[in-house]
């Protein structure tokens, strides 16, 4: 790995001299290594800085950025670009997300590069001739897709927060789109058994597709992929949401009745926007808005169980696990009736978050029996699970948590004919029909329902932990409507129970969301706390993995430890 890294480093070198002299644009790695290969490290201890995305390659490019000046907003981008190549099932340009960044100087700041509903997008759009949802319609194929925001929203934290060219920050994924790389085998599952879907919604080619299974270790390459990005790369924005890109999304749509225009390409814009913080137990927790409801639901869960003796009771104890259930419980509860656009809804964020409310939603569990969800109503006041997260702290003291999503596995399944990149299925995302529960079981009020241009609530919980102001520890993981209550249990593991980096990721994790009312739990729960819960009236359903938890601590002055979830291929890289 040090002598690749080495090979990477005099590579885009001489692709800096080349660019910068006027002459020919060079490979940054590609004309080293082919296919491109690496090594996956979950746990790593490093002095200045640190890395932890979903894909190897991902994080090596984003260490590589770091190791030449970049800023950790640098990092982040380069290392979004390049999962949008080297991890396509969530990585992407086709959809959206939220970037939480602390600046060294003490800002605290949200971009939020959320999809939008088309222009022509209409409340009723997904319902059947008997007024019921179908859920082929938000899932699968053209119609699914919002706008997707996630080149704006880079483009917009380099404008404001970058130091390197933009042009150095594009490169790596280009290259590794044209060149290739060699899958993981987690990849090549997802790939088999998406194929009959990916036949289905596309009436091209696609790379996602070959005669024969695909198998670890197999190249992917993309060169349609690499042009639209050597695109973003020449002209920014515009690269992607002008001009012969956004050409090919509208003829895609019109091909398989979509509703995206160019006007709805042109007129996008990411928002930055004030984060949620709030203070728990001496730290501070900097997270996500609305249109996110992750970051409002993470502060209810922590008000509503910051009096009781948590830490006393102890990780995996029964009463421990109960209160925080119940706690997940009442704030899904709300977030059904009260989330949604904050530029289109009116959020009682205040009443919502305010302690005395927190302190009254959990006062009615009774500690040893289970409540029910049916009794449990949303406050009152007077008035592909996959996705993909990554981290990034620098030497200076700036730090990202970014989350962003295609929605399901691989998103409409459908390929922008021509760019090469997947379309998101966010438009899922909304109350097709106000009641409805939709592909992760949630339910949801008028206050999220489809109208034009508005942006559809959201899960993510990019989250940074600051301690005495500066960063402290930073996380996030995808996983749909699991995304909030992992973040949470992750929080209380090390802020409360002061497990280790490593044990707050891979331990097993529970969810409850309200409806349906059960409890989810991982392979590996203990029996002892399975069967407490299920005498007190719990009904416990096993699955398989929550979330993928990336996780930087700064446990000390020059040791930063970072952990990559065992649930998949999320690697660790620093220097």
């Amino acid at each position: 790995m040090r002598r690749i890294g080495l090979l990477i480093q005099l590579a885009v070198l001489l692709f800096v001299f080349r660019t910068v002299s006027g002459q020919p644009r060079q490979s940054v790695v590609g004309q080293f290594i082919q296919p491109y290969t690496y090594r996956i490290v979950k746990d790593t201890v490093v002095p200045h800085a640190c890395v932890v995305s979903a894909h190897p390659l991902a994080s090596e490019v984003g260490l590589w950025i770091l190791q030449q000046g970049g800023n950790a907003i640098d990092a982040a981008i380069a290392t979004q670009l390049a999962l949008a190549v080297v991890y396509p099932a969530a990585g992407n340009i086709g959809g959206g997300g939220f970037m939480v960044i602390h600046l060294q100087h003490g800002k605290n700041t949200v971009i939020d590069y959320r999809e939008e509903a088309p222009g022509r997008a209409s409340r009723d759009m997904y319902l059947d001739s008997l007024g019921n949802p179908d859920p082929r319609l938000s899932l699968y194929g053209a119609l699914s897709a919002g706008i997707p925001g996630t080149v704006a929203g880079l483009w917009q934290a380099w404008k404001a927060y970058g130091h390197l060219p933009w042009s150095m920050l594009v490169q790596p994924a280009v290259d590794l789109a044209r060149k290739g790389f060699s899958i993981t085998a987690t990849e090549a599952r997802w790939l088999n058994e998406t194929r009959q879907e990916f036949l289905r919604y596309n009436s091209q080619p696609i790379p996602f597709v070959k005669s024969t299974p695909w198998k670890a270790g197999d190249t992917l390459r993309q060169p349609e992929l690499a042009q639209t990005l050597a695109e973003i790369r020449d002209h920014g924005m515009k690269g992607f949401y002008t001009g012969a890109v956004a050409r090919k999304i509208v003829r895609t749509m019109k091909h398989h009745h979509g509703l995206i225009s160019r006007k709805d390409l042109r007129q996008y814009r990411a928002i930055e926007r004030e984060p949620i913080s709030f203070g728990y137990k001496g730290y501070t927790i900097v997270t996500v808005p609305p249109p996110s409801a992750g970051g409002v639901m993470l502060q209810q869960m922590l008000g509503m169980i910051s009096n009781y003796p948590i830490a006393q009771w102890g990780y995996g104890s029964p009463e421990a696990t109960q209160l925080m259930i119940e706690a997940e419980r009442r704030s899904f509860a709300d977030r059904a009736k009260y989330l949604g656009d904050p530029d289109f809804t009116q959020i009682p964020l205040h009443q919502l978050t305010d302690p005395d409310y927190l302190k009254q939603r959990i006062s009615n569990y009774s500690p040893g029996q289970a409540s029910h969800s049916s009794d449990i109503q949303a406050g009152y006041f007077p008035e592909s699970e996959e996705t993909t997260h990554l981290c990034v702290l620098d030497a200076q003291g700036n730090a990202v948590s970014a989350t962003y999503t295609l929605n399901n596995l691989y998103g409409s399944k459908l390929v922008v004919e021509g760019a090469g990149f997947l379309l998101n299925d966010e438009m899922d995302d909304f109350s097709a029909k106000p009641g409805t529960p939709n592909l992760y079981g949630l339910t949801g009020s008028e206050a999220n329902a489809i109208a034009p241009y508005k942006r559809m609530l959201s899960s993510m919980t990019p989250t940074i932990v600051l301690k005495d102001q500066q960063p402290y520890l930073l996380t996030g993981t995808p996983g749909g409507s699991t995304i909030i209550t992992s973040v949470f249990q992750t929080l209380v593991d090390v802020l409360d129970f002061h497990l280790s980096p490593h044990d707050a990721v891979n331990n097993p994790k529970f969810h409850h969301q309200w409806l349906p009312d059960v409890v989810y739990v991982e392979e590996g729960f203990t029996d002892s706390l399975k069967q407490a819960l299920e005498k007190m009236g719990y009904r416990l359903v096993t699955r398989e993995a929550i979330g993928r938890t990336e996780l930087i601590v700064q446990e000390a002055p020059q040791q930063i430890v970072g952990v990559g979830d065992h649930r998949g291929d999320d690697t660790v890289a620093g220097y």
